[in-house]
C-alpha cells in the first residue's frame, strides 16, 4: 500500500553545503549525476526552477529556452522521471533583490512578471500544469519600504498575467513568513489561499505546505495543511523538519518533531493526498556531511515518511474513538506515543 505515494525532491537538494557565515563544504555535483540519484532513492519526480531546466535562463531567446526545456523533458523520459512542478527563481537575479513583483520600480515589475510567463511556458515544455509561486524576497525590511496595500495587488496582477497567458496552468503559492526578507507578504497557507480567491480565476490558484515555514510562523503544520485540504487549495507539500523559531533549517524528514512528523502523515494520509499529489521533500545534508554521504538526507526522509504511515495506518482507531467519547485526552495522548514508541 505504501508504494502508492509518489516522491520528488528538488535539484537543490543536493547542494554544496555552503551558508551565510562559511565557504561550501562539498564540490558540486552536475546535474546529470543528480539525476541517476531519483530513481536510486525510489523518488519518482523533480521539483524545479525555471534556470535548473534551462541554464543560463536570462541570455536565451524564446526558442532557445523552448528546445532546452524540450531537451531536458526528453532526458527525463529517458529516466522515468517527470517534473513536478516548475518555479521561476527569481530572487537570485540582480534585479529581485526588493522582491521583484512588488519592486517601487515598475520596470523592475515588468521583468519579473515576463519571467513568470515565461515560466509558465516551461511548464507546458516539460509536461507539467502546476507552477508554484514562493515570494522570497516579496517584503520588506521597513514596512514604510512600501505600500503593503499595494504590493498585494502587485502580487494579483502578477498572478492574472500568468493565468491570462497559460489557460491550463495552476499556480500554488509557497507561503513563509521571513528569511530572506525579514517581514514577508503571505506569510501563512491562510494568507496565500486569500490572495488566491481575489485572483481572476481562483480555481486555479492553490497552495504549497512546507513544514519548517509553519514552524517558522509558529504554527502547526498539519493543521495548515490541514486548511488547506478543506478548501481543495493543497497542491504540493515540501516536508522537512525545523528546530524553532530560527532561519530556515530544511532538516530530514521527522528529524526535530517526530510527534509533529506523525501528524503531518496522518493528515495525509486521512485526506488520502496519494491520490491527489506528490510527496516533496526539501531537505539539506548537514553542513559537516561529506560528499558520500550527501544523499542520506534524501533516503532518511523517504523512510521514515514510509514507517510513519504505517505507523497511521496501525494505530488503533478504536481506542482514538473510545478517548474521545470519555474526553480522557492524556490517555490518548500516551496511546499514540507508545504506538510510535513500539511500546
Amino acid at each position: 500500500m505504501a508504494a502508492q505515494y509518489r516522491f520528488s525532491f528538488g535539484p537543490w537538494n543536493i547542494h554544496e553545503g555552503a551558508d551565510p557565515f562559511g565557504p561550501s563544504v562539498r564540490p558540486s555535483v552536475a546535474m546529470a549525476e543528480k539525476l541517476e540519484v531519483y530513481r536510486r532513492l525510489g523518488f519518482d519526480a523533480l521539483m524545479l526552477h525555471d534556470d535548473d531546466a534551462v541554464p543560463d535562463i536570462e541570455k536565451k531567446s524564446a526558442s532557445q529556452v523552448k528546445n532546452d526545456a524540450a531537451a531536458f523533458r526528453k532526458i527525463l523520459d529517458d529516466l522515468g522521471l517527470v517534473a513536478e512542478f516548475v518555479a521561476p527563481r527569481l530572487w537570485e537575479d540582480d534585479r529581485g533583490i526588493d522582491g521583484p513583483l512588488t519592486a517601487n520600480d515598475p520596470g523592475v515589475r515588468r521583468w519579473a512578471v515576463d519571467r513568470c510567463r515565461q515560466c509558465a511556458d516551461i511548464c507546458r515544455y516539460m509536461g507539467t500544469d502546476l507552477m508554484v509561486m514562493w515570494f522570497a524576497r516579496e517584503g520588506t525590511y521597513i514596512r514604510e519600504a512600501k505600500d503593503a496595500v499595494t504590493a498585494h495587488r502587485h502580487l494579483i496582477d502578477a498572478i492574472n498575467a500568468v493565468l491570462e497567458h497559460n489557460q491550463e496552468i495552476r499556480i500554488a503559492i509557497e507561503p513563509k513568513p521571513n528569511e530572506p526578507m525579514d517581514m514577508a507578504y503571505l506569510p501563512t497557507i491562510g494568507h496565500a489561499v486569500a490572495l488566491g480567491n481575489e485572483t481572476a480565476d481562483p480555481d486555479r490558484v492553490g497552495g504549497l505546505v512546507e513544514t519548517a515555514h509553519a514552524v517558522l510562523a509558529g504554527l502547526d503544520p498539519a493543521d495548515e495543511m490541514s486548511f488547506a485540504l478543506l478548501v481543495n487549495k493543497l497542491w504540493g507539500v515540501h516536508l522537512n523538519d525545523q528546530n524553532g523559531v530560527k532561519y530556515d533549517q530544511d532538516k530530514s524528514f521527522a528529524a526535530v518533531n517526530l510527534r509533529s512528523a506523525f501528524n503531518q502523515v496522518r493528515v495525509l494520509e486521512e485526506a488520502g493526498y496519494a491520490e491527489k499529489g506528490m510527496i516533496g521533500f526539501d531537505v539539506k545534508a548537514m553542513r559537516p556531511q561529506r560528499l558520500e554521504e550527501a544523499t542520506r538526507h534524501l533516503a532518511n526522509s523517504r523512510q521514515m515518511f514510509l514507517a510513519l504511515v504505517e505507523k497511521v495506518r496501525s494505530f488503533d482507531c478504536g481506542i482514538r474513538t473510545r478517548c474521545l467519547q470519555t474526553r480522557d485526552y492524556e490517555a490518548l495522548e500516551i496511546a499514540v506515543l507508545e504506538h510510535l514508541m513500539g511500546i
